[in-house]
């Protein structure tokens, strides 16, 4: 079986570790890559305090001001649903993407799914993820410095090798 979680049709990674680690820009090269290969990939960012949903002064944030609990933006090529709602989980998430056949899920570090941790000399000198379901490590550190498998971080290719993507 393959290192992703397979959930119906799509496979699910998450990436992880502390801030300034590198996630975003690893997850923008990792979907760049997908995308040249024609995976259709979906991206959900936990953020574990609160977000602004809205540009400021755009007609949905000014909505939103005036009270309105939900907005919707929508065109031909785009759509945008914010909610105002507690405890939303991960399953909700993942199932606004159902034509998705790849969801990488950016924070969560404690979740069970199959995970990739950025360490990154400098920024943090161990994996602070639960263990459980990680399966990559991404380092600029020495080989050898961690128990599981690891890639560096500009070694995309050898990182979706490793899990099967490429």
């Amino acid at each position: 079986m393959d290192s992703i979680a397979v959930k119906k049709h799509q496979r699910i990674l998450v990436v992880c570790g502390v801030k300034n680690s590198g996630k975003t820009t690893l997850i923008e090269k990792i979907v760049h890559r997908l995308a040249e290969q024609g995976v259709k990939t979906a991206v959900i960012k936990h953020d574990g305090h609160d977000f602004s949903s809205d540009v400021p002064g755009t007609d949905s944030d000014r909505f939103q001001k005036a009270g309105a609990y939900g907005t919707a933006v929508f065109s031909p090529h785009h759509s945008m649903v914010v909610k105002e709602e507690c405890n939303t989980g991960i399953e909700e998430m993942i199932s606004q993407f159902p034509e998705a056949e790849f969801i990488i899920i950016e924070g969560m570090k404690n979740s069970e799914y199959p995970k990739i941790e950025l360490v990154r000399n400098g920024i943090s000198d161990q994996p602070v993820s639960n263990p459980e379901g990680r399966i990559l490590i991404v380092t600029d550190y020495e080989k050898g410095k961690f128990e599981e498998e690891t890639v560096g971080f500009e070694d995309i290719e050898g990182l979706l090798c490793r899990l099967h993507l490429s």
